[in-house]
């Protein structure tokens, strides 16, 4: 049993572990190596939570499930654009006084 909290308490038969293979960055191996793990578990069936915890359960993935606000596109200001390119222009000052030819005194 995996215990919650005091009054709430889950078999481990009621879990299923899924290895699948893990999504992202990860090389050569990412495509040989089932690293990621998928558990599922059976609200609705399990025995061992309270209906006040099911409510709670369903309540906390509802609000999970609502799409956020779409984000409004905005344009940099003048001001930020400038800085950007003060920026690049002190950077490629330094990488050119890297270019000189060492001098032979």
């Amino acid at each position: 049993m995996i215990r919650v909290t005091p009054s709430i308490s889950i078999a481990e038969h009621e879990l299923e572990e899924h290895f699948i293979r893990a999504s992202g960055p990860g090389g050569q191996n990412v495509n040989k190596l089932a690293s990621a793990v998928q558990l599922r578990f059976d609200v609705r069936r399990s025995p061992g939570l309270p209906e006040d915890a099911r409510a709670r359960l369903i309540e906390l993935i509802r609000r999970a499930a609502v799409a956020p606000r779409p984000r409004r596109a905005t344009k940099p200001t003048a001001a930020s654009r400038e800085r950007r390119l003060d920026s690049k222009k002190r950077r490629a000052a330094i990488k050119g006084l890297r270019q000189g030819k060492p001098t032979l005194e």
